[in-house]
């Protein structure tokens, strides 16, 4: 009887471990559930729902403890029992820490913890320059009680110490079989023709109640699983290479030059300014709300404006490799992490320092997440410009300068480079925590995040203003791009 005690016991613990996480991941976002009008009845709806993947999550942790648990019948010396233990423990906090995670990433990615999560790993500090400093403390807490509250339970009410073989040879065998079967099924889901995946849970208009009703350790497990089999493979090569080709040239054919002209010069000066975490939904014109970024609208009606544009990707080293190399967007990882490729990749600065061109790249905070500074270093900028070279004294917030000190530190660089130049700037006020320095003015959002992300919007474009109100008072502006 121990041995099914031991193994039911914890079957039903890892299964209310589960169920409470999910109830704290509600409670934590209660605003969402409120401001979604989301019914309390789909709310406990979702904890139905998530049972056959919290059994199948289930069954693959207690794979090693049943494999023990078999030893253990036959032969049972002490230090099984610590082995037992000490699993289930590396388990406990392994998921806490998932689930610790998403509270902290839902409210910017919208999302399960995914694979791409793990690129960050590396530069915990990023993690945490990116949050809010209450919230990353505040996290922290929430994860440190619930890994001791999980490990105190499991260690007073679940843990079972085997201290001798099974009685009977036939109980051991019909024990084990009886519970592999049981423990295999419920991983694949019952005995169905398909077995179970994550859309099991979803069963939501809602998709922030389906993504709760997904069991987290299960979503992390499956997306790395899935992602890291494409580690060194192009998971798009559907085509040998010479077909491929072929079909891209065409594509890419111009029978007839349409290009129009709207510079006054062959070789004017050249200024790139990349807006961080910046969006239609911002842009009047685009379709956002007014008054966000109103510098901006202005800008439109002396500028050219594309309709048609698109990003590459959703991180800031895709769009640098995108912006600088014309290199899209690629699956899993971008290509700044791999130091030998982008050695070869070719690069507009590249091209115009061969025209004579003096080059500067400009960041407020820190370029080496996301293997940025390797890619900047590469692309062949004269000057990089980034927090630890600027003035110590300038405001700043957690990730870096603010952008209107940023903005005015190139300008006061530009009035003494050679012309013709190539200037980039990465802004970086717009990317959470939102820190910026002036005081909010708005307030309708309908989460303090999304206000804090409009107010932060309002702030550059305010510096965008500013910016170009004093480069239009300098002599090399009439010739700029």
């Amino acid at each position: 009887m121990r041995f099914i005690r031991s193994i039911v016991k914890q079957f039903v613990f890892w299964m209310l471990l589960f169920a409470l996480s999910r109830l704290i991941f509600y409670i934590y976002y209660w605003n969402v559930l409120s401001t979604d009008k989301i019914e309390t009845a789909d709310v406990f709806l979702s904890f139905w729902h998530a049972i056959p993947l919290d059994i199948s999550t289930t069954g693959y942790i207690l794979a090693m403890p049943l494999f023990i648990l078999f030893i253990q019948s036959f032969w049972s010396p002490k230090w099984l029992n610590t082995v037992n233990l000490i699993y289930t423990i590396v388990v406990i906090i392994i998921y806490f820490l998932i689930t610790t995670a998403e509270l902290g990433i839902y409210d910017e990615w919208k999302t399960k913890l995914h694979y791409k999560a793990l690129n960050y790993i590396s530069h915990p500090e990023e993690i945490y320059n990116s949050s809010d400093t209450l919230i990353f403390f505040s996290l922290l807490a929430i994860f440190a009680l619930k890994i001791t509250i999980g490990i105190w339970i499991y260690w007073k009410f679940i843990f079972e110490k085997i201290e001798k073989p099974a009685d009977s040879l036939l109980f051991n065998s019909v024990f084990i079989i009886i519970t592999s079967l049981l423990l295999f099924l419920g991983i694949r889901g019952g005995i169905s023709e398909i077995p179970i995946t994550q859309s099991k849970s979803y069963f939501s208009k809602h998709n922030f109640i389906n993504l709760g009703s997904v069991n987290s350790a299960y979503s992390f497990f499956i997306s790395t699983l899935e992602n890291y089999k494409f580690k060194d493979t192009n998971p798009f090569s559907f085509y040998n290479l010479d077909e491929a080709n072929e079909r891209v040239y065409k594509l890419h054919e111009v029978k007839t030059d349409t290009t129009i002209s709207i510079l006054k010069t062959t070789r004017p000066n050249i200024v790139v300014l990349i807006l961080e975490s910046w969006s239609a939904d911002l842009i009047q014109s685009l379709g956002g709300k007014a008054g966000i970024t109103p510098e901006f609208n202005k800008l439109e009606k002396s500028g050219v404006l594309f309709t048609n544009f698109y990003a590459s990707g959703n991180r800031s080293e895709q769009a640098m490799t995108s912006i600088f190399a014309g290199f899209p967007s690629t699956p899993i990882r971008a290509i700044s992490h791999n130091l030998d490729k982008i050695i070869g990749l070719p690069s507009l600065t590249k091209i115009l320092n061969k025209e004579g061109y003096s080059s500067s790249y400009y960041f407020g905070g820190e370029l080496m997440y996301g293997g940025i500074n390797s890619f900047i270093s590469v692309n062949g900028f004269d000057i990089i410009k980034e927090g630890k070279d600027i003035d110590k004294k300038l405001p700043r917030g957690k990730l870096g300068v603010h952008d209107e000190f940023l903005l005015n530190e190139q300008i006061n660089d530009l009035n003494s480079t050679k012309e013709p130049f190539f200037s980039a700037l990465f802004t970086l006020s717009t990317h959470s925590p939102y820190d910026q320095p002036m005081e909010d003015v708005i307030s309708w959002a309908e989460t303090k995040s999304q206000n804090g992300y409009l107010n932060s919007a309002y702030y550059t474009d305010k510096s965008l203003g500013e910016y170009f109100k004093k480069a239009k008072e300098q002599p090399w502006y009439e010739n700029t791009l």
